[in-house]
């Protein structure tokens, strides 16, 4: 099987430290760039969102990365970025407030600046959101029929 070296440094964390498949991450422009062994080398900017990651085992591993940038040189990635965290580790609340926040600086009368700035935390706040429900309700999900198969 065809891997790579990975490694995702947040801010605050080593997130990832191993040998991967597959790493998709959002790009800057929108939609998601995904990197295999023997990647050409490169240097790319990243922008928030959903980072899916296939190690070297098959398992996937699917969390929120913050802006950041990659480098793929001679079959090792490292990624550095602000923050990266699993569906699990995101707080909801936190997220929710940052959201209102945001929209609420929105609405006010600010320099193009704050709007552009104020229109990024909203999109990053429910970036995060987005990441937490749709693996936290498939998570719930299969354990639900899990324990439903369990009962029959």
């Amino acid at each position: 099987m065809n891997t790579f070296q990975l490694k995702i440094i947040a801010s605050n964390k080593v997130f990832f430290d191993g040998e991967a498949q597959s790493l998709s991450i959002p790009r800057l422009n929108g939609g998601c760039e995904a990197y295999l062994a023997k990647h050409e080398n490169c240097v790319v900017p990243i922008e928030f969102g959903e980072m899916k990651i296939v190690d070297a085992n098959g398992k996937k591993i699917n969390a929120f990365v913050g802006s950041g940038f990659l480098e793929f040189l001679d079959n090792v990635a490292t990624l550095v970025c602000i923050s990266a965290e699993l569906p699990e580790e995101i707080n909801e609340r936190r997220a929710k407030e940052a959201q209102m926040r945001a929209e609420e600086e929105l609405r006010q009368k600010h320099s193009l600046l704050e709007y552009y700035h104020s229109k990024a935390n909203l999109s990053r706040a429910m970036e995060r959101l987005k990441v937490k429900s749709r693996y936290t309700m498939s998570v719930s999900y299969t354990h639900l029929r899990a324990h439903e198969t369990c009962a029959d």
